[in-house]
């Protein structure tokens, strides 16, 4: 599937964006949709991470209490809003997907590691600062 990531930007620190992960001519019902940032000199870590159909979510602790992913099969798209940014969310983010099976979307909603997803979008830049 190919996914188009979009909505980056920026911001400043306390602020929020909403980035969007879409699939024109998909339909996503069945793949687990997810995030993962690099910033430069750093890893890459996985962020947030929706299942398919029952709403099971991951979240890095970095991020927990501030990031809400969601989904909108209707639309094919998946959204992570993210809030409260802090200078340190500052990094290129990048859609992911996998429609591995009920095994492989419970590995991805409760540790997301990169090896799972199968597609990979083009990253969007966050940056936040003042």
């Amino acid at each position: 599937v190919q996914l188009q990531a979009s909505g980056g930007g920026l911001v400043q620190p306390g602020g929020s964006l909403r980035l969007s992960c879409a699939a024109p001519g998909f339909t996503l019902d069945y793949y687990a949709i997810g995030w993962f940032r690099q910033a430069p000199g750093k890893e890459r870590e996985g962020v947030s991470c929706i299942s398919p159909s029952d709403g099971s979510t991951y979240y890095a602790d970095s991020v927990k209490g501030r990031f809400t992913i969601s989904r909108d099969n209707a639309k094919s798209t998946v959204y992570l809003h993210m809030n409260s940014l802090k200078p340190e969310d500052t990094a290129v983010y990048y859609c992911v997907a996998t429609e591995g099976d009920r095994n492989i979307i419970r590995v991805v909603t409760t540790y997301m590691p990169a090896f799972a997803f199968e597609s990979w979008g083009q990253g969007t830049q966050v940056t936040v600062s003042s």
